[in-house]
């Protein structure tokens, strides 16, 4: 279905590892291909270096050769977890506010409750991941140097592409260098120079490997092919600007020296270079992402050629679960995982008056009922959602029905059969048995209220709307709708601070307010506050008592996708999908509306580096001092990224709003889900201080500060157990 030039046709090569032997000791490495039995007979042909070079970036999107599963790179780790894109993902949002996972497996809450160790299974299998990555790039480099073609006889028109091909590969070994330096610190380091073999690898210091990355990027920056200019999902010098940006963004946390004005160098870069940004944000994340301008660098995927248990296809199949439907998203059936926690959605909402409409209440059968039968329910008095209730236990019963078309007829009957029923044979308001049928003249929602003790009976057509000075005025009504599939009556408000009622018929006849403010209304009750202004999603659900509301404030914001049918906004229980709103931000569907290509493995490509990232970094560059940049432009920018989500400007803000407090938020409204939380978090002094808690951090369900060891993950312990130069990091 997708028409991408690059896929991962990967033939196999045997990747000389000993090179780095402690840091895989404990997995066997596997070779990429059985029938293959030495390197030598594939670099002999010229054309095989090119796909020896996709086995690279496939080791960024796949766990082996046989997709999704079957002939793993690493043997002795699952193939789902330890798909180098899904570890990664775990390690940047699982120990944050923007995610949580409803499974068990061992070691993982412990990502949740930040008590890691190193023996943790998915920080361990992720370690080796990202070594066997450096690896593979590190023996492409050794059998591609200008002395090992000659001697192989390849022509000058190959070696010159063969070059081009080195410098990708140097990116890729850069990449995967720094997420070693920001998820482990100091670690053990092999480049192409050492000699193949067993020996035990040195231990690089932090600031070292900061150099040696920011060297190698600088190196080759020249060398890439131009920005915009290579194969889809291949590097070019935009991939390489945008990580040097993203290092110099961290280099304070990295070597404790500020290099913001080299962050601001490669975003002007960047920018310059002709990515715009994807007008439709959903687009981003959908299963024809590959056609935006804005991706720099992505992870590629595809249903039919690269299968796997991670990557996107992990995060859209895990998002789906409870009342969500998963053709919408593309996919067969749901793996009922990823939620997130109160807190993210508070970036987006007002959490502190936002209402679930679950209300602990009272049901219509925890009071005396009688049944309504007619026309609207097939003449069925055992229908539960038509009866009338006693809300005094006194004979005296009422509820709201909806009767979708004219003349419709009912009666009444005391239980949900017909032993006891009355109508009304004259048609005067009072009750007989058996009586005629009742009409309701016009169609519509009508007030019932029936007195059995003097056998009477009224009905009263209403229309709904919301009155108070916090819609205005408490003299004209704003209108409400009826939904008779959910039987609620909604509006979107506009509301400033104030109060509101809600009435029938533009009059005070029949009005409800709320006395205890717990979500229950009373025939003429108190006014409902309204504290915070803003839009609100107002709905009214009557039927039979107890009558309730909900106000949900309404964003403005097209980036907060959560879907919140049957979900809590509190997570009481981790392992419940229900618990925590669940996100719907990645799909494997199109931006057509067409399905991915396969149902359970997604086309829906991983955007590693976009260009919203490098407006909301020049933005915070120049706030925290950095020069080549201007607080002018970077409101600019900030703008157009909010402007993009709003539809217009009413979600602008002005150069006061700019702050470092105003970023750390604006980048999780922008970049949730797209493994930069943890990174940001830590930046900001957030991650293990008590300056920002989020639901389950320190393993609570309101949060705690936790150690600050764990603002870096541990050295996998069976590495440094077979490394006699490793010092394992601080406090594990």
């Amino acid at each position: 279905m997708k028409a991408k030039n690059y896929k991962f046709f990967i033939i196999g090569v045997v990747a000389v590892l000993s090179a780095i032997t402690s840091c895989i000791s404990d997995l066997n490495t596997v070779p990429l291909d059985k029938d293959v039995i030495t390197s030598e007979s594939v670099y002999k042909n010229p054309d095989s270096y090119k796909q020896v070079l996709a086995k690279l970036y496939g080791g960024l999107a796949l766990s082996g050769q046989q997709g999704p599963h079957g002939d793993v790179d690493l043997a002795g780790m699952d193939e789902g977890f330890g798909q180098y894109n899904r570890g990664f993902w775990y390690a940047q949002e699982f120990p944050t506010d923007e995610s949580v996972v409803g499974w068990n497996d061992l070691g993982i809450r412990d990502l949740h409750y930040m008590n890691w160790s190193s023996s943790n299974q998915f920080l361990m299998t992720l370690y080796y991941r990202v070594f066997y990555q450096v690896s593979l790039c590190n023996e492409f480099l050794r059998e591609s140097t200008d002395t090992k073609l000659d001697e192989r006889g390849i022509s000058s028109d190959k070696k010159a592409e063969i070059q081009v091909y080195r410098t990708e590969a140097r990116f890729l070994r850069a990449l995967s260098y720094w997420h070693a330096l920001d998820l482990f610190g100091s670690v053990p380091f092999v480049t192409e120079n050492d000699k193949v073999g067993s020996f035990f690898p040195e231990q690089i210091s932090k600031a070292d490997l900061f150099n040696y990355i920011e060297s190698e990027l600088l190196d080759i920056e020249d060398a890439l092919v131009p920005a915009r200019q290579n194969e889809y999902a291949r590097a070019d010098q935009g991939a390489a600007w945008m990580l040097l940006a993203k290092l110099y963004l961290n280099a304070e946390v990295y070597t404790g020296t500020q290099k913001y004005t080299e962050c601001l160098t490669y975003c002007n870069k960047i920018i310059d270079a002709g990515y715009t940004l994807e007008p439709v944000y959903a687009n981003l994340f959908l299963a024809d992402n590959d056609q935006s301008n804005e991706i720099i660098f992505p992870i590629a995927y595809d249903g039919v050629h690269t299968r796997t248990w991670g990557g996107t296809t992990f995060i859209i199949n895990a998002q789906v679960g409870g009342s969500m439907v998963p053709a919408e998203f593309g996919i067969s059936g749901p793996w009922n995982g990823l939620r997130t926690t109160k807190e993210f959605v508070a970036k987006f909402l007002n959490i502190d008056n936002l209402k679930s409409g679950k209300f602990s209440l009272k049901s219509a059968n925890d009071y005396p009922v009688i049944y309504v039968p007619g026309d609207h329910n097939d003449w069925d008095p055992a229908n539960q959602t038509t009866v009338l209730a006693s809300v005094l236990s006194d004979d005296h019963y009422e509820g709201y029905l909806w009767f979708p078309a004219a003349n419709n007829g009912f009666k009444f009957t005391e239980g949900p059969n017909w032993s006891m029923d009355w109508g009304d044979d004259g048609a005067d308001g009072t009750l007989e048995h058996p009586g005629s049928n009742i009409v309701a003249g016009e169609a519509g929602y009508y007030k019932l209220n029936v007195a059995l003790d003097t056998f009477t009976y009224t009905m009263v057509k209403t229309d709904w709307g919301v009155v108070g000075d916090a819609t205005g005025s408490w003299d004209s009504d704003q209108n409400m709708t009826y939904d008779p599939d959910s039987g609620y009556w909604s509006a979107i408000l506009e509301l400033t601070a104030g109060a509101i009622k809600f009435r029938a018929n533009d009059g005070w006849g029949i009005n409800y307010g709320d006395n205890g403010a717990d979500g229950i209304l009373e025939s003429g009750g108190a006014d409902i506050a309204i504290t915070t202004p803003g839009k609100y999603l107002v709905k009214l659900k009557l039927g039979a008592p107890d009558y309730t509301y909900s106000l949900e404030q309404y964003s403005y914001d097209t980036r907060g996708m959560f879907w919140t049918d049957g979900q809590s906004l509190e997570i009481e229980d981790l392992g419940l999908f229900t618990d925590g709103y669940a996100i719907t931000k990645w799909r494997n569907v199109t931006s057509t509306g067409l399905p991915g290509s396969d149902q359970t493995h997604c086309d829906t490509d991983f955007p590693m580096f976009r260009l919203g990232d490098v407006y909301l970094m020049y933005a915070e560059a120049v706030l925290r001092g950095g020069t080549g940049g201007s607080s002018a432009t970077a409101l600019q920018y900030v703008n157009a990224l909010r402007e993009r989500s709003y539809g217009d400007q009413g979600g602008n803000i002005v150069e006061a709003d700019l702050t470092l407090p105003f970023i750390i938020d604006e980048r999780a409204r922008e970049l949730y889900w797209e493994c930069h939380r943890r990174t940001d978090l830590i930046r900001f002094g957030l991650f293990t201080t008590d300056q920002y808690l989020w639901s389950w951090k320190g393993g609570v369900k309101d949060g705690m500060s936790v150690e600050d060891i764990y603002n870096i993950y541990p050295l996998a312990a069976s590495d440094v157990g077979a490394n006699p130069n490793l010092t394992q990091n601080d406090g594990y």
